[in-house]
C-alpha cells in the first residue's frame, strides 16, 4: 500500500467514524483531507486547518 492510498484509507475511516456519530463533513474540511491525502499538507497542518475552521486553536 502506497502512502497515498493509507492516507486515503485513514481519511475514509474517520468521516464513516464521524458521520456514524452523526456528524457532516463539511467541504472545507473534505478539501484540507483531500490536501492531505496528495502530500500537500501533513497531518499536523490538517489538524492545525480542522481546529481554527471549528474555534479550537
Amino acid at each position: 500500500m502506497t502512502i497515498t492510498e493509507a492516507r486515503a484509507f485513514q481519511v475514509d475511516a474517520a468521516i464513516h467514524s464521524a458521520e456514524i456519530e452523526g456528524l457532516t463533513v463539511t467541504p472545507g474540511t473534505r478539501a484540507d483531507a483531500d490536501s492531505y491525502i496528495a502530500g500537500t499538507i501533513d497531518s499536523h497542518e490538517l489538524v492545525d486547518r480542522v481546529r481554527a475552521r471549528y474555534g479550537l486553536s
